[in-house]
């Protein structure tokens, strides 16, 4: 059977079947392609709306766009709507799914469209951002909205839909404004689909990196400390430092020097740099003697400093410094996630001042330490090329300099990439490193920025061959992103059952009982001696509660010591990764956890 038409691509542009002017068009159908599922959910969104409106009449409604996973719409009720009520607007949805109701466009002036919904102050919200001119509206039944659209044409399309839960959102996102009621969902072109979609929702669920967090004791959060700003636990710092670690000894093995700037920089120094002007919003600032100062929320001022502490020459570069910098950001409190948006993270920051000559070198080095890296966690990458923003500083000239290096050193290695455009730094151009987890999410982590910009703007300065002054090209880097941000999506990329090498607990170690902890601690202290942590179960529980208590914490072994064991200097091993149950001589053991440690290289 041949698959329906629901729109039309038009340079890109998807359009509604009753807008067409040309038949030379791109046809969209109705299936899970990108195009295919934007309409669908664009359309679900007003389904939504119109179920909501028909249950709760004195809804208004603001905005409903379609987000990468479904779509969701801010609307205003007297009712407290929760999770519990999100059932009953399915089965209403449902209802007006199975009326196969045409969907209509209609076209009217913006002082028609202010007239019309005179009486709506979230309608006249939404025209406040719409230039002057013809609005489109779409009509389903009883309910319209504003909307460019498209839509598909008829609700008879969207049957595959699922409400997924409801929050809060402020007013245009500004927290000085009015609590809007937000409902997410999702929406597919067919039944296996959505089934598919929720089964990874649920074991997402599971997941979540701060259910996992609690329950594995890695990090907490106190608001008498203040939103978005982590507090690590032991098990969290141990976990993070042998990261650090690791990625320290890998850094200085690819020629990095490790340096440090301060964490509070005069408002001056943001200035020159632009993120004054650029960034200040995003940007924490205090006085100190009069004179304003502005917390860092990148480390790349520190680091030009340090360039300038000495004279360099064509023969220093290039010089690659990196940092473990400590970011303050200015966040929105409801954009707040467990570690995923925080106000206070570290970096994994590096910036490689080098010559014009020495771009595509470097960003193919550093795309080699992605991609090694990458390898060891098991994660697969994407990159994407991200160009000049709207708020920017620099000519067109140089951006048009940098884009091309970048893409030059991605086509000479025939790496594939796509196009954000618009999405670049305020300073230069980008390639970010994309992930994907064990549930085929996608994750932003990495970036590589060439930056003409700034080193202009300090009047950086190295002496060429032919002993002239030449400005060198500034490359921003940072592969893990941040480590907060890492280790959530690690976290839930591995459900807790983190990798040998950074497990922030290796091994659990339990003694039958008090005769035999001696031992047990001699083992522990010399596991400490190859950086493995471990943990003796010395409370006064049973063997197997304390087995039980173990395995809640995804330790990747476990040693049980009785008296056999302390008579032969044996183990009985429990491998959790490799689900079997062994005896080993402590050589054995030792020797066996020593060959792990070194799986780890680069």
């Amino acid at each position: 059977m041949e698959k329906e038409v629901i729109a039309f691509l038009d340079n890109e542009k998807i359009i509604d079947s009753q807008s067409i002017k040309s038949e030379n068009l791109e046809k969209i159908y109705f299936d899970n392609s990108k195009q295919s599922l934007e309409v669908i959910r664009h359309s679900c969104a007003h389904l939504m709306a119109q179920a909501i409106k028909s249950l709760y009449p004195e809804a208004k409604f603001f905005v409903g766009p379609v987000i990468e996973d479904g779509f969701y719409y801010d609307f205003r009720v007297e009712s407290k709507i929760g999770e519990e009520d999100l059932a009953k607007i399915e089965k209403k949805m449902k209802e007006l799914t199975e009326a196969k109701i045409e969907i209509e466009k209609y076209e009217i002036s913006k002082n028609e469209a202010l007239q019309k919904f005179k009486n709506d102050d979230l309608k006249q919200e939404v025209l406040l951002r719409i230039p002057d001119g013809q609005v489109s509206i779409y009509k389903q039944g009883e309910f319209e909205d504003l909307c460019r659209g498209p839509h598909v044409p008829n609700t008879k399309f969207l049957r595959f839909f699922k409400l997924t839960r409801v929050a809060g959102a402020y007013l245009g996102g500004d927290e000085k404004r009015e609590m809007l009621t937000r409902i997410y969902g999702t929406a597919f072109a067919d039944k296996e689909s959505l089934k598919e979609y929720l089964t990874i929702i649920e074991e997402a669920k599971k997941r979540d990196h701060r259910k996992l967090g609690t329950e594995l004791k890695l990090f907490t959060f106190d608001d008498e400390i203040g939103g978005g700003l982590p507090i690590w636990l032991s098990n969290g710092a141990r976990l993070r430092s042998k990261l650090e670690h690791m990625l320290y000894k890998i850094h200085r093995l690819r020629g990095y020097e490790p340096v440090r700037g301060p964490e509070l920089l005069k408002a001056d120094a943001w200035k020159i740099s632009g993120h004054y002007v650029n960034y200040k919003e995003n940007m924490y600032f205090t006085q100190i003697d009069e004179q304003e100062y502005g917390i860092k929320p990148m480390n790349c001022v520190g680091h030009i400093k340090i360039y300038q502490s000495d004279v360099r020459s064509y023969r220093d570069l290039p010089l690659k410094f990196f940092e473990y910098g400590v970011v303050h950001r200015h966040e929105k409190s409801g954009v707040l996630h467990g570690l995923f948006r925080v106000r206070e993270f570290t970096q994994d920051d590096a910036h490689i001042f080098c010559m014009p000559s020495q771009i595509k070198e470097q960003v193919l080095e550093i795309l080699a330490f992605v991609d090694n890296l990458m390898r060891l966690f098991d994660f697969s990458y994407e990159m994407e090329i991200s160009t000049k923003p709207e708020k920017a500083i620099g000519d067109d000239e140089i951006w048009d300099m940098a884009t091309k290096a970048l893409k030059e050193a991605l086509d000479e290695q025939g790496l594939k990439y796509g196009i954000d455009e618009g999405g670049g730094a305020f300073y230069g151009p980008k390639i970010d490193i994309k992930i994907t987890d064990a549930l085929k999410r996608k994750w932003q982590c990495g970036t590589i920025q060439v930056d003409f910009n700034l080193p202009n703007r300090f009047k950086l300065e190295y002496t060429d061959s032919d002993n002239e002054k030449k400005q060198p090209v500034m490359l921003h880097r940072a592969i893990l992103g941040s480590f907060e941000r890492f280790i959530g999506i690690l976290t839930e990329h591995c459900a807790g059952e983190f990798p040998f090498f950074i497990a922030p607990t290796a091994v659990g170690i339990i003694p039958i009982s008090d005769s035999h902890l001696v031992y047990a601690k001699e083992i522990q202290t010399m596991l400490l001696k190859w950086d493995i942590d471990s943990e003796v179960y010395e409370k006064n529980e049973s063997l197997s509660k304390k087995i039980r208590t173990a395995e809640k914490q995804r330790l990747p072994m476990i040693l049980v010591i009785g008296d056999d064991e302390v008579a032969k200097r044996s183990v009985a091993l429990r491998d959790r990764r490799a689900k079997e149950q062994k005896n080993l001589s402590l050589d054995e053991f030792i020797n066996l956890v020593k060959e792990k440690m070194s799986e780890v290289h680069f």
